[in-house]
């Protein structure tokens, strides 16, 4: 007794019975892994480096780079002739929120409902849906995950979550409001991108009256755009505490975006979609506003996307702005696996005569610590550097080519397996034995 109460003199008030309960009740930490002799890859903006160590502890990482020292103890992995990277980020998706987005029983995307921006998606994301595992076996670790509006210009709060194969998705919960603007911003609001920023601003300002005098306010009244639920949901935006996601396309819907700041000079805005982004980068950039954008957007698939290029990635870069690549040319909650290749042309695009593209370092970056960052997580996730969390992904190539693979994935320190549905049935079916198959098989 007089050894543990030296140890912490407050502990002895418990007892010793109590005390040592309590010790036994704490599992025992797992031991340091150390993945060595990989060609290594930070995830800051930084090139690859040859035979690099990387070392994990308590889930977080403890030191990554060349001439790393082994800790005394450490599981040892050897990734010689393989890349290693930090799990990739997806900037934008609706994975978790549908199974088949086709079938309305299992999709949860978006609702017909009276409340918009109060919405969470967080407790509907379903960890167990199929394309959280494919995605997680494409090296997808982390994922922004957006509503989509239906009832309005506000779509509701998204989350960042990860895609461990466990029942505790959520790293963040209401990490972001979701709002429409262009051409499906103005759909929901009548028809007009004037009534559509009109719309915007008088329920802010409707936000910010509930905020001042959150008795006062009458949600029920006919002249009001919000009840009383959307306007406590918008509180944290109009102060900055939370970050406005607003999805705009054209050039002009994201100069309109940016003037949001003139009336609401608080706004913590990202940008989503930007497909026409290159053409005003020098606004963005002043404006220190993060991008999401997907790098495989090459044709005017929209009226609002008529100037759209696959260097539009590479000029706002070029022009300072912080860019993340996620799903927004669909497949949202199906295909975050896409997201190397979606780097690899940027790097491609450095070879193609008045293309403008990204270094190998940057194109990564654009898939991992800038997504983080853009959700004001960069100090928690999104490379390997010291502190941050433990996951780590081993390749057997290039991570930014398409005939590149994964071969181990850590989650939090946590390593994750390598199976799911499609994995399963291309076993199943390989070499079939004889009266394996089901009977609609049968010849």
């Amino acid at each position: 007794m007089t050894k543990i109460c030296s140890v912490r003199a407050r502990a002895c008030r418990m007892g010793a019975a109590a005390l040592l309960a309590l010790i036994a009740a704490v599992p025992a930490l797992a031991q340091p892994i150390a993945i060595t002799g990989a060609t290594l890859a930070i995830g800051d903006g930084s090139e690859p480096i040859q035979n690099g160590t990387v070392v994990i502890d308590a889930g977080k990482i403890v030191a990554a780079g060349a001439g790393i020292a082994v800790p005394a103890g450490a599981k040892i992995v050897d990734a010689s002739g393989k890349w290693v990277t930090p799990g990739l980020v997806s900037g934008f998706s609706r994975v978790g929120l549908a199974e088949v987005p086709a079938v309305r029983e299992t999709n949860d995307i978006s609702a017909n409902s009276p409340f918009s921006a109060a919405i969470d998606v967080a407790p509907a994301i379903n960890p167990l849906a199929n394309p959280v595992a494919i995605s997680r076996n494409g090296g997808v670790t982390r994922a922004v995950v957006a509503p989509a509006a239906s009832s309005g210009i506000f779509a509701g709060q998204g989350a960042v979550i990860d895609l461990g194969a466990d029942l505790s998705p959520i790293t963040k919960a209401r990490a972001f409001e979701y709002v429409e603007m262009g051409e499906a911003g103005a759909a929901e609001a009548g028809g007009s991108r004037a009534a559509m920023i009109l719309t915007f601003k008088m329920m802010l300002r409707q936000a910010q009256d509930y905020a001042r005098a959150p008795a006062a306010f009458d949600g029920n009244s006919k002249d009001s755009l919000l009840n009383r639920v959307d306007a406590e949901a918008l509180v944290p935006v109009i102060t900055g505490a939370m970050p406005l996601m607003v999805h705009a396309e054209s050039a002009r819907d994201i100069l309109a975006a940016l003037a949001l700041r003139q009336d609401f000079p608080a706004l913590r805005l990202i940008l989503a979609g930007a497909t026409e982004g290159w053409m005003v980068a020098p606004q963005i950039a002043a404006a220190k506003v993060p991008v999401i954008t997907a790098g495989l957007e090459d044709l005017p698939s929209a009226f609002e996307k008529l100037a759209a290029t696959q260097s539009n990635v590479g000029r706002l870069v070029q022009a300072g702005v912080s860019v993340s690549m996620g799903m927004l040319t669909g497949d949202d909650a199906l295909q975050l696996r896409v997201a190397n290749q979606q780097a690899g042309n940027m790097v491609a695009l450095t070879k193609v005569p008045g293309a403008t593209g990204l270094s190998w370092g940057q194109a990564l970056r654009t898939i991992t610590l800038a997504p983080a960052e853009a959700m004001g997580l960069g100090d928690r996730l999104g490379s390997l550097q010291p502190g941050k969390a433990g996951d780590v992904v081993i390749w057997d190539g290039d991570p930014l080519e398409m005939t590149s693979a994964p071969v181990a994935v850590w989650i939090d320190g946590v390593a994750q397996p390598m199976t799911d549905r499609q994995t399963r049935l291309r076993d199943r079916y390989a070499t079939p034995d004889e009266g394996s198959l089901p009977k609609a098989y049968e010849w």
